[in-house]
């Protein structure tokens, strides 16, 4: 059987529960993860998160801009003053900026296949250094972070990104206040929250939903 996984290309990982102990094991698609790793869309796609999330609400007023007349402060000449045209010229204090930041996006064009190339290739960096557990599931029974704190110690993991496949306002809630925890839907899961945690947890179902979307 394992001479026709390997021959077929396919990947095998065991399912654990919340004590750590195996419960089965699924079939990970090679295209998903095991696919190449390239750090220059890992890079790229991790840059343009980021400026994603900038506001680009900076703004300054041009001298057009600038409440004031646009009289001429004194007649052209005579007065042994330098030529002004009027107070609101950039050169004066309290008239408007020559070339300051104006609003706009910051976005980086990616197509979709770089984005998908980049996300697999996170996933399968993940796998290949050890730090994916596929749980069956995870149920709270309340919201407590301490009793999500406990299963992670059982687990023995720390600095966890979590996917779950559908929301669950308990382990949110339960997950909020916990440093170095964060719950993610797998319809959001992303190149930056992979790489910035250390370890990665996906349960059964987002596992299937991710493999389904990128295989």
């Amino acid at each position: 059987m394992d001479q026709e996984k390997q021959a077929s290309g396919s990947l095998a990982v065991p399912v654990v529960d919340a004590e750590r102990s195996p419960v089965g094991e699924i079939e990970l698609a090679p295209a998903v993860f095991d696919a190449p790793v390239r750090e220059h869309l890992l890079h790229a796609m991790v840059v343009r998160q980021q400026a994603r999330h900038r506001q680009g609400t900076a703004a300054t007023k041009t001298r057009g801009e600038v409440a004031g007349s646009g009289k001429k402060p004194w007649k052209q000449k005579g007065t042994g003053r330098a030529r002004a045209g009027m107070r609101n010229s950039p050169i004066w204090r309290g008239g408007g900026i020559a070339f300051g930041p104006q609003p706009h996006l910051y976005d980086r064009e990616m197509n979709r296949q770089e984005r998908r190339q980049a996300l697999r290739g996170a996933l399968t960096l993940k796998r290949r250094e050890g730090r994916l557990t596929v749980l069956e599931r995870i149920t709270l029974e309340k919201i407590k972070t301490k009793a999500l704190k406990q299963l992670l110690d059982k687990l023995g993991l720390k600095n966890v990104l979590i996917v779950v496949a559908e929301a669950d306002p308990k382990l949110k809630l339960s997950a909020r206040n916990l440093s170095g925890v964060k719950v993610l839907l797998s319809a959001g899961i992303n190149v930056r929250d992979i790489l910035k945690y250390q370890y990665l947890v996906l349960t059964r179902a987002a596992l299937e939903q991710i493999q389904e979307a990128l295989a």
